[in-house]
């Protein structure tokens, strides 16, 4: 038998929301479904200005049979929320009190889900708060997971068991404990966790001679002693590829009927960073993209090793990696190989990006350009209902969803 540590994102507790002081607003810039309860509420309210404001801007949704998305509310032509006051409060809040938000508003920077009837809170970083909490805190990697003691026992003598499911808790240890791994380049982080996925699906597909213990053992093993290192090292770099891809997930981004000023502020940045223009070649694009990358990008990060990190971390945490959710529940049979194609894609966006940004900014680079650049992106494709799909469709189409196609995202 063994004992593994429940390791949960308590540092979801700590955020607060800073009201009018925020540099940006949660009340615009995509849709607000609203749950049935609240909905129940707002119809038996008293005859007055805020009834009538909502009676003219909630719409119920037709067909729906999720409570949580029982109706909607009309956003206006720029995807303002028309309850918003001039300050950017809620009429809603400031009226009635928290009870009377919608569950969306309530929960609102927090990724509220399930694991073993455990609630569990990571955040959005389309928050400007949230943002920096979760980037800027050199010691979120060692302060994650300590729970009160949280810990379950599981049986490591089931060698033939094939089924992900039971398995959840030992899994996420084995990747926080390798996200965290600075023995490891990132890149080289990121590789390996797309192998351990490779390695689980076909755990369960049958297509691997071996039960769930026995890989996520010798994967362990493997890792400890550096067995796969001189194997990552022999891939090289194809900043080429990897700009271009970067280039279409931004084009993917910008495909929307309204862009939020940050995020259009972010892209001109990137693109004067890496000096993007119609008539210069690729072969340039990927110099100055290489210069910013060696000159301004990685000296920061390599003096702010968690920023990064603390990413991935809370990615993880709020997709509950590398399962998946659906209506806030894991995924019974995950397609583990494709939640990383997802992740390492999306790091892959805000790596470039940043890249680009630091090239705009050089020396003047800054925590604030990455807490902007991360929130103002995260804000756009974290709310796009189709992007994650169209982005592995643009995987799949370019032959870049394997091992080799994301690594060349990954490495610089």
């Amino acid at each position: 038998m063994q004992q593994t540590r429940l390791i949960r994102p308590e540092y979801s507790e700590r955020f607060r929301c800073i009201g009018p002081a925020c540099e940006d607003s949660c009340c615009q810039g995509w849709a607000v479904p609203i749950d049935e309860a609240a909905y129940t509420k707002y119809q038996s309210l008293p005859a007055g200005p805020l009834r009538a404001l909502l009676d003219e801007n909630i719409e119920r949704t037709p067909g729906e049979s999720n409570p949580q998305h029982f109706a909607k509310m009309r956003m206006g032509p720029s995807l303002t929320c028309p309850v918003l006051t001039e300050d950017r409060l809620c009429r809603i809040h400031a009226d009635l009190g928290e009870e009377f938000l919608c569950r969306t508003c309530a929960v609102y920077p927090r990724i509220v889900s399930s694991i073993d009837n455990l609630p569990e809170k990571a955040l959005s970083l389309s928050c400007p708060e949230a943002a920096r909490l979760v980037l800027l805190d050199p010691d979120l990697t060692t302060r994650t997971g300590s729970n009160g003691g949280y810990q379950m026992t599981w049986d490591d003598k089931k060698q033939e068991v094939r089924e992900l499911l039971p398995f959840f808790w030992p899994i996420r240890e084995i990747v926080f404990t390798l996200v965290r791994n600075r023995a490891y380049p990132l890149w080289q982080r990121m590789f390996l966790l797309g192998t351990l996925c490779r390695r689980l699906d076909g755990v369960a597909g049958g297509e691997v001679d071996r039960g769930v213990i026995p890989v996520l053992q010798g994967f362990s093993g493997a890792v400890a002693l550096g067995s796969l290192r001189a194997a990552m090292e022999k891939i090289p770099a194809d900043l080429p590829l990897q700009l271009d891809m970067v280039l279409q997930l931004a084009g993917l981004c910008r495909d929307r009927a309204v862009i939020g000023p940050r995020f259009v502020e972010c892209i001109e940045q990137f693109r004067q960073g890496i000096g993007y223009a119609p008539e210069v070649t690729l072969q340039a694009l990927t110099a100055a993209y290489a210069d910013a990358h060696r000159r301004y990008f990685a000296r920061f990060f390599s003096a702010h090793l968690h920023i990064l990190e603390n990413y991935l971390i809370n990615a993880i945490f709020r997709s509950q990696f590398p399962y998946g959710t659906k209506e806030g529940r894991l995924v019974a049979e995950p397609r583990m190989a494709r939640e990383f194609a997802l992740l390492a894609t999306q790091f892959a966006l805000i790596k470039g990006l940043l890249i680009g940004v630091a090239g705009f900014h050089k020396e003047n680079f800054s925590e604030d350009h990455v807490v902007h650049t991360v929130q103002a992106a995260s804000k756009h494709f974290e709310h796009h209902p189709q992007f994650l799909e169209r982005v592995h469709e643009l995987l799949v189409s370019t032959g870049r969803d394997n091992a080799h196609g994301l690594t060349m995202l990954l490495r610089n």
